[in-house]
């Protein structure tokens, strides 16, 4: 599959690519639902992530230049953007986060802990997948050991979920979340989590509540025309201790994701009840032990080959 940036004025493409694009973005969004496995991760692995980052790119630098008045120049930048590639990939993205948004929710809601154990595979999987990615050293790997301790003590203090965000809540979780569509092996769900909004937003989605989506999104935009540059440019020079840093807060982070004794941390959207999920215990019966286990093992092992595949095809 050819990865590079297509040349302006392309025409547009088959039906049959159309509906690939449609598939890959299909792909990223059911990615991108669940804590853990990054739509980045993804993109390498369907070989269209140095596209979409260009494409991204493209489009922050054109905000850029609307934001100094320069219309012209952010008129010029828009027309450079490859809209074929990327309107169909956020279309079958958008619809499927939309599709699968109430059986997650429900899901949490229903089974906490089996979740939770999913989630949890899932994250230790992208450990394993981001720590490859670093030249250890020793202030590298004692930076990392300090993040994931702070983070791990901090998250023993965390109240219940966010039941009701407040619009500047919505904004900012929406800039943050959408790094992961940058960065691969973050996961843009993991961080709502982090932030105690994974189920406000889940919720969000499945109630289709189209104003605070709206917040939501404008917030994603912003971040990535904020985020987008600096983020390549940290990685470019500092990789390897920008890298360090994430594997350090998605250890400390597993104390939100351990199965027992609540599960994750969610919120009913019927019943109106939260449920903390930084608690540490083990179940009370053998039963409780089993289908968390099973699921984390399971979900480790598909990151694992998902990683794998994206390795060999790069």
């Amino acid at each position: 599959m050819d990865d590079t940036v297509p040349p302006r004025g392309r025409t547009r493409p088959g039906t049959r690519s159309l509906l690939a694009q449609l598939g890959r973005g299909a792909c990223m969004g059911a990615a991108d639902v669940v804590p853990g496995v990054s739509g980045g991760t993804l993109a390498l692995l369907l070989g269209i992530y140095d596209r979409l980052l260009a494409a991204i790119s493209g489009g922050s630098h054109a905000l850029g230049r609307f934001a100094r008045g320069d219309v012209h120049g952010g008129l010029r930048r828009l027309r450079e953007v490859d809209w074929w590639f990327l309107i169909p990939l956020m279309v079958g993205l958008v619809t499927t986060v939309v599709l699968l948004a109430g059986v997650i929710e429900g899901a949490l809601i229903d089974h906490p802990e089996p979740m939770a154990g999913l989630f949890l595979g899932l994250v230790v999987a992208s450990v394993v997948v981001t720590r490859r990615e670093v030249a250890w050293s020793p202030q590298r790997l004692g930076g990392a050991a300090l993040v994931g301790i702070a983070v791990f003590a901090g998250l023993g203090y965390q109240g219940a979920p966010i039941t009701d965000p407040s619009a500047p809540v919505l904004l900012a979780s929406g800039a943050v979340a959408v790094c992961a569509m940058v960065l691969p092996g973050i996961s843009g769900s993991f961080l709502l989590l982090m932030l105690g909004m994974y189920s406000a937003v889940i919720g969000m989605v499945d109630e289709r509540l189209v104003g605070d989506a709206v917040v939501f999104g404008v917030g994603a935009i912003i971040g990535l025309a904020c985020f987008s540059s600096l983020l390549a440019g940290l990685l470019e020079r500092r990789r390897n201790d920008v890298l360090a840093v994430m594997v350090g807060l998605m250890v400390g982070s597993l104390r939100v994701l351990w199965p027992w004794p609540h599960g994750v941390g969610v919120v009913s959207r019927h019943e109106g009840e939260a449920v903390g999920g930084a608690g540490l215990g083990w179940p009370d019966a053998t039963g409780g032990l089993v289908a968390p286990t099973a699921l984390a093992v399971a979900a480790v092992s598909v990151v694992l080959v998902v990683d794998r595949l994206a390795r060999h095809r790069n």
